[in-house]
């Protein structure tokens, strides 16, 4: 586990406030699915993902993005506790969503 300095968490809370989460959250997502579009198979109930415009145009794909940085600033929040606070998230996306959990390893 990663010990952070007093100076490295001001830092890391600093540039994270400067970020965007819903715009680069949805850029974020929107490139993972038009990049590698096998992980599509994840997102089947999101409906149209036939096409960079489409996926780049999907309103779920959008506020997926954006929650998906959110729960990064959870992190931000809670440096000295990172794997506790993703345990919950990365239950949910190995036993019930079936994700490989080498996708989430802290």
């Amino acid at each position: 586990m990663v010990h952070w300095s007093a100076e490295e968490k001001q830092l890391i809370t600093g540039l994270w406030g400067k970020v965007n989460v819903a715009e680069c959250g949805a850029e974020a997502l929107a490139r993972l699915l038009i990049v590698y579009p096998w992980t599509q198979r994840f997102f089947a109930s999101f409906g149209n993902l036939s096409s960079p415009a489409a996926v780049l145009a999907n309103p779920m794909v959008r506020a997926h993005g954006k929650k998906v940085l959110t729960s990064f600033g959870d992190a931000v929040k809670n440096m000295d506790n990172i794997k506790n606070t993703f345990a919950q998230l990365s239950e949910l996306h190995c036993d019930k969503l079936h994700v490989d959990p080498e996708n989430f390893r802290v």
